[in-house]
Parts: C-alpha cells; structure tokens; sequence
C-alpha cells in the first residue's frame, strides 16, 4: 500500500486509522487482495498505480519503478504544448505542414489519407496524437514544440523520470541513445503519470484552461480494449494508451459515482505481443480497471439522465429529429440521420424558447420532460392505450407441408448437375446482394487463368485506393506486393474488399469501358473491370443481375437475385482453381512492402458451414442493405446441391436457413 505523500493529514490518518483497525486501510487492502492475483498470474512486469482523488485512497504497484511508455508518452507531450501555448511561445491556431520526410509508420490516419503539403492546426495535430495515437501528427508537434522541451517541464514539475527520447520512428533523432535503448520511445512511472493526470484533472497542470481542453483531448481517445472495456456502458473515461511489442500501457481518469479514479498500468517484457484485444496485458488493464471501478463504487447507482449536444449521434438522436419535426411548428424539416449537427442544435433552441427554458441547444433533464415521449419511428408509435385496445387477428396454424421456415428474404436450391431450380421463394426477386459480388469477381480473374495460367504468378501491388476501401479487409497496405494467386485468397477468405479493388485495378486495362462510360470511366480499368463482370453476367444469362463495384459495398442499381447466383456459382465450380479458392479454410501468405520490408499475414474464411462434412464452399456476404447473405453447395455421396439465401436476419441466421433447406432438400430427394 501507498499514501500519498503530498498529504500529510492524510498520511496522519491513515496511520492512525491502520493502527485502530481503521476502515480505510482494510478497505485498500481488499482492493490489493482483488488486484494481487491477476498481477501474479500475469508474465511480464507491471507496475500499477489506483487512486481515487476525493479521498485520497490509493494502492500501487511498484509505482516508481521506471518503465517504457510506447505512446503513452504523449501525455507529457500534450502537457508541455499548452504550457508554451500559456506561456505565448505557439498557438493552437499555429498551422503545422506536412510533408513527405514527417510520414512514419504505425498508429494514425495522417500518413494514411492526408496528401503532402496539407496544413493542420496544432490543436487539431495535439487531438490527432491523443485520440489516435497519430505517430505523424506527434513528430509534427514535436518539430514545432522542440523535442527536449517535454523533459526540461516534466523534470520541473517533479517528473524526472517522464522523458522523450526521439521522435516517433525516428531513433536517429534521440536525445538520449542510452534510454532509447534502454525505454524505445519514453519512459516513466506509474506514480509520475498518476500524478500528472490528476494535475490536469484538478486544473494545477499549466492552468485551468489548458487542463480543460486537455481533458477533452484524453476524453476523445478511441481506444476501448484497456481502461474502458469492462467499465458500465456511458462511463467517461480520459485516458491515453502505449502498444509497442513487449510493452502496453494506459493511463486514465475514470469518472464514477463516487469520485474521479486515476489508473495507471505500465507492462513491459509481456510474453504476449499479440496485437488484439484478446492481448494479455491489454486484458490485464482491463480487469484491473474493473476491479478498481467496484471497489469504490460498490452499489449500483441510478445512471443520471443523457444530456445531449452538438457532435452527440446514434439512435437517440435520430428520436430526438423526429419529436423536433413533429413538435415545432413550423416543423423544422430535420434530416432524421442520428447526427446533432448545427440543424438540429438550432432546433434544439427554438424548442427550449417556445418552451420558456434556458436556451442553450443542449438537451438536458428540463428538454427531455418537455418533450414528452419520443417519437423513435416512422410511422410513430402509437399510444399504450390504443395499442392495448386493438384486437389481433390470428393466421391459421402452420401447414406441416414444404419447405422449412426461413429468416431469408429470398432463397433457391439447384440441382448440382443440370443447374435446374428444384425449390425457390422469391428467387427472381433483385436484390442487395453485398460480398457474394465477389465470386464474380474471382470467376472473371480465373476465367483469364484458364487461358493463360501465367497470370497468377503477376505481382499485384496495392495502391492507396485499394488500400482506403473501407469494410471487411485482407489486411494489405499501399505499396505491398503479392502474386494474384495469393490475392485471390485475401478476396475469398477473409470477402477483403481491398483485394477486390487491386485485382480490378490490376486487370481492367485488359477489357473494354462499357458502353456509355464517361471518359473517365472509360480511362479507369477498375471501372472497365466492372464493365467485364456486367458482360460475363449477360453471358451467364444473369438478366437480373448488375454490377456497380467489385465487391458489394452497398450502390444504387448493384443487385442481383438468388437465380442469378445460382448460375454464376455453377459457373465457378466448373473451374477446379475456383473450387480450391472457396473450399480452403485457411491461408498464410507473406507481403513485400517497400524496400524489402516482409510481414506475415493469415486469411481465414468466413463461410461457417465449412468445418462441416459435405459442405466445401462458396461465399458469404453482409452490409446493412443486403443483410446476411451466403451461396454455398454441398454434397452427398455423388448428389450435389447449390443453396442461395439472400437477406437473412443475422449472421448466423444463414447458416441455420441455409442447413434447414439442406436438410429438407436431402430428405426430399431421398437421402437417409
């Protein structure tokens, strides 16, 4: 146990309260019983500190033992840039440019989607640094701060140990080569970061201004797999993390009902260098966390009412548009989109002036009672009262005949040798019909390997839009290489959206614009790409089929029908590479990037009837249009099946919906 030492009176209590069996000292002993065990079962170092600021209850961990930050340290670089913006050497309106030489690897979106030469204000690279960890944004500011400045103000604020050594990825820059040796990036202790966070939290770090929007900063970090993961839905949390091979760290204020609570774990030489969730140390924060959150806030407490203000989204605000719209009048014609943007903030005050309230376009416990309750639909609810006066008429009781009940919007079953529609419902329904777009995709690559099997060993190289495509990923990065015949599993596997777009790229020079392109879309071959998938469809007799993308991201006029997809499966399984593609499991594949650079990645399918016998392919797909969808076939004995199911209810829902039409066909054509 540790008391503070900054606190005599409390160091004097405390004592006094240990020595008469007081409850404050049982209390933080039962907190070090609950925290002990999972630092002893941990394989690697941690030193902790827990502090809770309106008491002044603590328990730590050997929390002076100097320790690697990774980007932790960048709470020490935010600190001593509102120290010079206080003391008038920058401003946060300061705008910082980027260019080629600031790009590093790692965490951050600047070197990802900002182009050479954009200008960012301080402000905006500090929140960057903070919220996600931007390594480019933090050697922008670095650049612009000085480097050594962050440990001449931490030395003075009685922070020796909390240095930087060098920029982010950039070791030849470091100050001190010993400790960059020694830390990586920087250093500190658990005690020194616990007292700089409740610096800032009580306004003593720079001034109460600076402390406030430094909040604000740690308040927007993105990161929930450490401090925040296990904590009550809603709990704020001000916190910056550090992940770096052996080492991951997090340091927080977590507001709770009792009080503000600082945690501070710093891990090092973790056996798990896993970069996931599932992380060991990351877990270990976690439960620390938890643990630290019951002990001071034992007994539930009723959660206060949501306030709501501009930036705020989510369903809650889309309820709170649509009462707008229908409670003004004039009706402010809100766009109902889950967005509190100056529209609905404006609305948000006419409201609150008709009602003769504070108009602040915040909507607090006062707005929401005025309100009354929410309209969350179109049409609206109804009223209880009529809803429970309303008198339900009853369906008939289920025929025992047909097919099984399906969550599907649309579902077909073809015979595997002839291709004929045995059963169907809706199968010439068009349809949204997401990552299943795919398997055109692969049918038009390997229709060009059946004429020319050299074009699978052809290196692909990912380019910047390959590699911004959002949704599901193969995971490869701009400028990383791979042979096509790797690729094809990064497309089939994992559904990578990326792959897609790089094969099309790398492809579509070889086919012609559909006719009618722009000339813009004639010059671009992942556009030409698309026009070859809409002719092979047109081949395949898929009339109602079109293709917009090549990986079925949700697009206007991209539809197919569950008949249609039967034909194009069919067509895919008749090539034997096409077969190998979707029936694989499981794939490894090693990348070249830039200069050599290798990495390992691994696919892994994402179609779950393949661990069961007979199943062997083809292709699932989601988006919130389309919803779950998977083309699949499957076999018993010599008697082959292909099953379609367009929109079921959930992920899983298609499986279910795909295994009961199985069955039912089985048994239908015989099978025991």
């Amino acid at each position: 146990m540790r008391i503070r030492r900054e606190n005599p009176l409390l160091l004097v209590c405390a004592v006094m309260l240990a020595c008469n069996g007081g409850l404050w000292a049982a209390d933080d002993a039962r907190l070090a019983a609950r925290i002990k065990p999972l630092v002893s079962r941990h394989q690697g170092q941690v030193a902790i500190v827990v502090r809770h600021l309106d008491s002044g209850r603590e328990m730590s961990w050997q929390p002076d033992r100097p320790m690697p930050t990774a980007s932790l340290i960048k709470l020490a670089v935010m600190v001593e840039v509102y120290r010079q913006v206080d003391d008038d050497r920058v401003d946060l309106d300061d705008r910082l440019k980027l260019t080629a030489d600031d790009t590093v690897p790692g965490s951050g979106v600047l070197r990802k989607y900002f182009t050479t030469g954009s200008r960012l204000t301080l402000r905006d690279a500090v929140r960057l640094m903070i919220a996600v960890s931007d390594n480019t944004a933090t050697n922008l500011v670095l650049d612009h701060i000085g480097l050594e400045s962050t440990n001449r103000t931490m030395s003075r604020l009685g922070h020796p140990n909390t240095r930087i050594h060098a920029k982010v990825f950039r070791r030849e820059t470091s100050i001190d080569p010993e400790r960059s040796q020694q830390f990586g990036l920087g250093s500190t202790t658990a005690s020194e970061t616990a007292d700089l966070l409740e610096a800032i939290r009580s306004g003593r770090a720079v001034s109460k201004r600076a402390s406030r929007q430094m909040l604000e900063h740690l308040r927007a970090c993105e990161s929930t797999e450490r401090i925040p993961r296990y904590l009550p839905e809603g709990t704020v949390v001000a916190h910056k993390t550090g992940s770096v091979s052996r080492v991951r760290t997090d340091a927080g204020i977590i507001e709770s009902p009792t009080g503000p609570i600082v945690v501070c774990v710093l891990t090092s030489e973790n056996q798990d260098r896993r970069y996931s969730a599932e992380n060991a140390a990351s877990r270990l924060i976690a439960d620390i966390s938890r643990e630290a959150w019951l002990h001071f806030n034992p007994h539930p407490v009723q959660k206060p009412p949501v306030t709501l203000e501009a930036g705020a989204s989510g369903t809650l605000v889309e309820s709170l548009q649509r009462t707008l719209n229908a409670k003004l009048n004039p009706s402010p014609r809100l766009a109902v989109d889950g967005e509190f943007g100056p529209a609905t903030a404006t609305a948000v005050q006419a409201f609150q002036a008709a009602n003769k309230i504070d108009v602040s376009g915040r909507v607090g416990p006062r707005t929401w009672t005025l309100l009354g309750p929410l309209l969350t639909s179109d049409p609206p609810v109804p009223d209880p009262s009529a809803v429970n006066a309303e008198k339900l008429d009853r369906a008939p009781q289920d025929s025992l005949d047909g097919p099984p009940f399906v969550t599907s919007r649309a579902w077909a079953i073809a015979d595997g040798q002839t291709g004929e529609i045995l059963w169907q419902h809706d199968a010439e329904k068009r349809l949204d019909f997401a990552s299943t777009t795919k398997i055109m995709t692969a049918v038009v690559v390997l229709q060009l390997a059946e004429a020319d099997p050299t074009v699978l060993d052809q290196e692909v190289v990912f380019s910047e839009r390959a590699d911004r495509t959002g949704g599901s990923s193969s995971r490869v990065q701009a400028g990383e290489r791979l042979p096509v015949r790797e690729l094809l599993y990064g497309l089939m596997l994992p559904s990578g959206n990326d792959a897609s777009v790089a094969l099309g790229e790398h492809f579509g020079k070889r086919f012609r614009p559909a006719a009618g392109d722009s000339t813009e879309r004639a010059a671009d071959p992942l556009w030409r790409f698309v026009a070859e998938m809409n002719r092979t469809a047109a081949r395949l007799g898929m009339a109602g089929t079109h293709y917009e993308n090549t990986h079925g991201l949700t697009a206007e006029g991209h539809l197919s029908t569950a008949g249609d997809l039967l034909k194009l499966a069919r067509a895919g399984w008749k090539m034997k590479r096409f077969r190998a593609y979707v029936g694989t499991r499981q794939h490894g594949c090693r990348l070249v990037g830039p200069g050599g650079r290798q990495r390992n990645v691994v696919w892994r399918n994402t179609n779950r009837l393949l661990p069961t016998a007979g199943y062997d392919g083809i292709k699932t797909g989601t988006t919130s249009a389309a919803g779950a969808c998977l083309v699949s076939t499957a076999r018993r004995g010599a008697d082959r099946l292909f099953v379609v199911v367009l929109g079921a209810a959930a992920s899983a829902a298609r499986y279910t919906d795909s295994r009961n039409l199985y069955r039912w066909a089985w048994l239908k054509r015989g099978h025991k």
